[in-house]
């Protein structure tokens, strides 16, 4: 078995998790929405990856809606001490599987209400204001009505660390006014490289930063180049992929998603995976000619 904590460990707030994590939102059915095919496999794929070591787990009561909250509970609960659950909240799912902001005061409130209940917790370790701005990009304006909400749920004991998703870095700096930011999900990988500067800024002031579509989310990465490395390395490209986020930057934190035992495995031993000066100059070439 891959021993994760190789790839080191970083503090949200007063918690400490292991770099390599796991996101559970494959783990509802096609589209992020609904049941999944198999339950049982969802089931197992989180229990491997807590025997694994994982001790940060990233979800959503977005996701199906409800649904990967309620597997995690019925997975994992009571919940091993020392495992570290992230949600987010500022969208919802139409009836037809459409992303739609849920934002407003009272809709923060009643998501934060919903994630207590689907996962079965008093308090929830660190919650996310999801800025719905260009779905996958952020767009800028002010957030600080809406994480003013999350920041008093936090001193009413709902919340125990706040955190920022699909954001700017000016609009982190506004967040930081209101309530410490333990952590920002934005998507960024190998190709997606706009937030370059950002993971920067957040290092230096001690801030995790979460990648999400590490791998390129619903369009895998291609490349040649990448593929030539893995070969040369005796690794998938997705392990070659990950290991250059892990050492892209130390505050960098890793949630791929998968619904498979087997995937799952091979993304935790990337934490393993040393790549040289010479293939990380390879692979940062890459975002400069996505196609080649």
């Amino acid at each position: 078995m891959t021993d994760i904590s190789r790839a080191g460990a970083f503090a949200l707030g007063d918690l400490t998790v292991n770099r390599m994590g796991y996101g559970a939102m494959q783990l509802a059915g096609p589209g992020v929405f609904g049941p999944p095919k198999d339950r049982d496999q969802a089931l197992a794929v989180l229990r491997e990856a807590v025997a694994s070591g994982v001790d940060h787990i990233d979800t959503s009561d977005f996701y199906g809606p409800h649904v990967t909250n309620q597997i995690i509970r019925e997975a994992l609960s009571p919940y091993p001490e020392g495992l570290t659950i992230v949600t987010k909240l500022g969208a919802r799912r139409g009836d037809d599987a459409s992303w739609l902001p849920y934002s407003e005061p009272a809709e923060l409130v009643q998501g934060i209400e919903d994630n207590l209940r689907n996962l079965g917790v008093e308090v929830l370790d660190v919650v996310n204001l999801r800025v719905m701005g260009d779905i996958h990009a952020p767009s800028e304006g002010s957030i600080g009505a809406k994480f003013s909400v999350l920041a008093e749920q936090q001193k009413k004991g709902k919340i125990r660390h706040l955190g920022l998703s699909n954001v700017t870095s000016t609009q982190v700096a506004e967040a930081r006014t209101i309530a410490p930011v333990v952590c920002v999900q934005n998507q960024y990988n190998l190709v997606q490289r706009d937030d370059d500067a950002l993971i920067d800024e957040l290092a230096g002031l001690g801030v995790a930063y979460t990648p999400f579509f590490p791998l390129g989310g619903f369009t895998p990465l291609q490349s040649s180049a990448l593929s030539e490395v893995a070969a040369e390395l005796g690794a998938t490209p997705m392990q070659v992929a990950l290991a250059w986020l892990l050492q892209r930057a130390p505050n960098i934190l890793l949630i791929p998603g998968t619904s498979s035992v087997t995937h799952l495995r091979e993304n935790l031993a990337a934490a393993s995976l040393s790549l040289s000066p010479e293939v990380i100059r390879r692979l940062d070439a890459i975002a400069k000619s996505p196609a080649v």
